[in-house]
């Protein structure tokens, strides 16, 4: 699914997906109107804003059942502030995000989204953060939206650039996902997944 104003979609763009959980939620109230979808068994996958994205709607809606979010990072300076080693040691690259934050609030007219770290501990759903330790700019948040979520979860740090897992490790990252949604999504399935055989849904 492409942010407003990217791609082939409408609207004006922002680039730090404020307000973006209303797509996502508009995506599954569409999806669950087909008769050929499990309404139980609808997940998400989104790579850097759009993991972003993913996050807030799992936290304001449980018909998301299952987050895979890779490349999640900061959309207000309040997380950049929580980086780790503190926000001096990002100062100007704060400074610098704290203009880009206001100048995308006075002309996209959308106020900042909640803060991830806030969100987290309302995510009930089985999460998945992926992230890179040498990713972009605030990726380095994603250990600390994991020790707050509240569902079942698990963490990968990659070793590859930002979002960069699905074309640098595709077999890992297609094993680690696929599994991943197997067990959120095929709960009855999750034994057999477990040992290692295949399950057919």
């Amino acid at each position: 699914m492409a942010k407003p104003g990217q791609g082939r979609s409408d609207g004006d763009p922002n680039p730090f997906g404020w307000n973006g959980d209303r797509d996502v939620k508009a995506a599954i109230a569409f999806l669950r109107t087909r008769p050929d979808v499990d309404s139980a068994r609808i997940g998400g996958i989104g790579l850097s804003v759009g993991g972003e994205m993913m996050l807030e709607a799992a936290s304001e809606t449980r018909e998301l059942r299952a987050v895979v979010s890779e490349g999640a990072g900061s959309r207000w300076v309040g997380e950049d502030l929580a980086r780790p080693g503190g926000g001096a040691q990002h100062l100007l690259q704060t400074g610098v995000q704290t203009i880009a934050y206001g100048a995308t609030a006075v002309f996209s007219g959308d106020a900042p989204s909640p803060r991830l770290q806030n969100a987290a501990p309302r995510i009930s759903q089985p999460t998945f953060l992926i992230y890179a330790d040498d990713g972009v700019d605030t990726e380095d948040l994603d250990p600390r939206y994991y020790r707050e979520l509240a569902g079942p979860k698990q963490i990968w740090e990659t070793g590859t650039g930002h979002i960069r897992a699905a074309t640098d490790r595709p077999a890992e990252y297609e094993r680690r996902v696929v599994a991943f949604l197997d067990r959120a999504l095929l709960p009855r399935c999750a034994e057999r997944i477990a040992s290692g055989a295949l399950c057919a849904a």
